[in-house]
């Protein structure tokens, strides 16, 4: 018996044991690595490694280079053609008016109310990514919104003269109210229509347009606050129910943990990004005149008050919740 366990022994050495069974999700988004969705990917694959032991692996992918944009990335995820990714909520507005919540023009107008809004949000948004057959994992939160553009912005009869990218259905629709001419356009099309001239504008934050280099292109940024956004990375649930007891839990610790860590990377993303600008030679016009805003303003509370409309009973609860948690 010694000799056969000596034997046993040996060849174990010589065979090492089967590595662990891994699991591995693919997990795209539309953005630039260095932009905020694409920090949530990096962060949330070193938490589930951490947490996991290695047992589940996050492939993330960026710039759409999966070819799934925003718009197309709840189908995606529910077709099983990735297991989980990151869209813009606003790119999401035909599979529920709440993706349109954190993108409402001047609804909010600092980090502290977006941070309140989100939390709001988040049952909804969930619940809407429910009915799909997705769960939730985590919101990234974007810096503010604002206007790329070749000439600086004076007037508000400048306007007139844009040919804007804009990110979603509202916010066409506000632009457009103000004289521009606006289409939403994917983040990952945008540079091939800067290329050839159909656009001269953007809205973007600063986040965006560092992460696609737009300075190249339009040199002049101005700060009008228009909403400081949401990205939402999600999974299909039946994914995550097929996974073990205390991978699920890790998969929920780590999307905590991307959470928190996003909304801190927030808080100096700003001055970051303006800094990274004006290294490029962009100017920012941080007191564009009054008269821009109050021409976007014009048409966001008629957008505000559609979305009440589409949104149905969540309306009333969320903007109420909303206004009582502002100071």
């Amino acid at each position: 018996m010694r000799l056969l366990s000596l034997l046993a022994g040996a060849l174990l050495l010589l065979y090492p044991a089967t590595p662990r069974a891994q699991t591995v999700w693919d997990m795209p988004t539309e953005y630039p690595e260095n932009a905020m969705p694409g920090l949530g990917l990096t962060t949330f694959t070193k938490h589930v490694a951490e947490l996991s032991g290695g047992k589940l692996q996050i492939k993330p992918s960026f710039d759409a280079t999966a070819g799934i944009k925003s718009a197309g990335m709840l189908t995606a995820i529910a077709d099983g053609r990735v297991q989980a990714g990151d869209a813009f909520a606003g790119s999401l507005e035909s599979e529920d008016a709440i993706f349109a919540l954190p993108s409402l023009p001047f609804l909010v107008t600092s980090t502290t109310d977006a941070k309140h809004l989100a939390d709001i949000a988040r049952p909804y948004l969930a619940a809407a990514l429910q009915k799909k057959g997705l769960r939730l994992l985590y919101l990234t939160p974007w810096p503010p919104s604002g206007i790329w553009s070749k000439t600086p912005l004076k007037t508000a009869s400048d306007l007139s003269g844009l040919s804007i990218r804009t990110y979603d259905k509202t916010s066409t629709e506000v632009f457009a109210g103000a004289g521009a001419k606006a289409a939403s356009i994917s983040f990952a099309d945008t540079m091939p229509k800067l290329v050839d001239g159909s656009i001269n504008a953007v809205l973007s934050s600063g986040d965006g347009g560092a992460g696609r280099k737009l300075w190249e292109f339009l040199p002049y940024f101005s700060e009008i606050t228009y909403s400081l956004p949401l990205s939402v990375a999600s999974v299909n649930q039946a994914v995550y129910d097929g996974l073990s007891g205390d991978l699920r839990e890790a998969v929920d610790a780590a999307s905590r943990q991307t959470e928190r860590e996003l909304w801190l990377a927030l808080s100096t993303r700003l001055q970051e990004n303006y800094q990274r600008m004006r290294q490029n030679g962009v100017t920012i016009d941080s007191s564009p005149a009054p008269a821009i805003a109050e021409a976007l303003q014009s048409g966001a509370a008629a957008v505000q008050r559609a979305w009440c409309v589409k949104s149905g009973p969540a309306c009333v609860p969320i903007l109420d919740a909303f206004r009582a948690s502002k100071p």
